[in-house]
């Protein structure tokens, strides 16, 4: 299913290069990775709840996650050193055209009352944070299966120098931003 890598190469490029005035090819900006996350603060006292976010973002990724801990604890929050945290999945090259494909045709589109995605995300340095506040809206989560609604934190890591690049590299791909 290489739609969105086809269209970087046949439509996206070309495009940056022409705006931005890149001399080479290898100048152009790209999405190099894509890391998902779940973070958990139930882990402790529902110890099930890590191994359903761990079969939820395998789903919804094709890839198998890695289990995060504490670095640090946190006695108000009751967190100790070490303690299982969350999940984390980091997609590079198809897996990652894939996922982000699904995410903005098929995902997003069933958000309710969507109206496209902020464009205060950027890092400052070509990186975009997003959240999702649920993960039903994957079409590979069965709602009757999921024990409880978690959201989750996707990062779109780019090679743009500016985030005015990373801007342009993400809605030339798809991404549905606010007017």
């Amino acid at each position: 299913m290489g739609v969105l890598r086809d269209q970087y190469v046949k439509e996206v490029v070309p495009a940056l290069m022409k705006k931005f005035n890149y001399k080479s090819v290898m100048q152009v900006p790209r999405l190099e990775k894509v890391v998902i996350n779940i973070g958990l603060g139930d882990t402790k006292e529902n110890p099930k709840s890590l191994e359903n976010a761990v079969n939820d973002l395998t789903l919804i990724t094709g890839q198998k996650p890695v289990i995060t801990k504490a670095k640090k604890a946190i006695a108000a929050f009751k967190i100790r050193e070490g303690i299982n945290m969350g999940c984390k999945v980091t997609l590079r090259k198809d897996k990652m055209y894939d996922f982000t494909y699904k995410l903005f045709n098929v995902a997003l589109p069933r958000v309710r009352d969507f109206r496209g995605l902020s464009t205060d995300s950027f890092d400052g340095r070509g990186n975009y944070s997003m959240g999702i506040k649920e993960q039903l809206i994957f079409p590979e989560i069965e709602y009757d299966k999921v024990d409880k609604i978690r959201g989750m934190d996707i990062i779109f890591v780019t090679t743009a120098k500016t985030d005015e690049e990373a801007k342009e590299l993400l809605t030339l791909l798809g991404m549905p931003f606010k007017n």
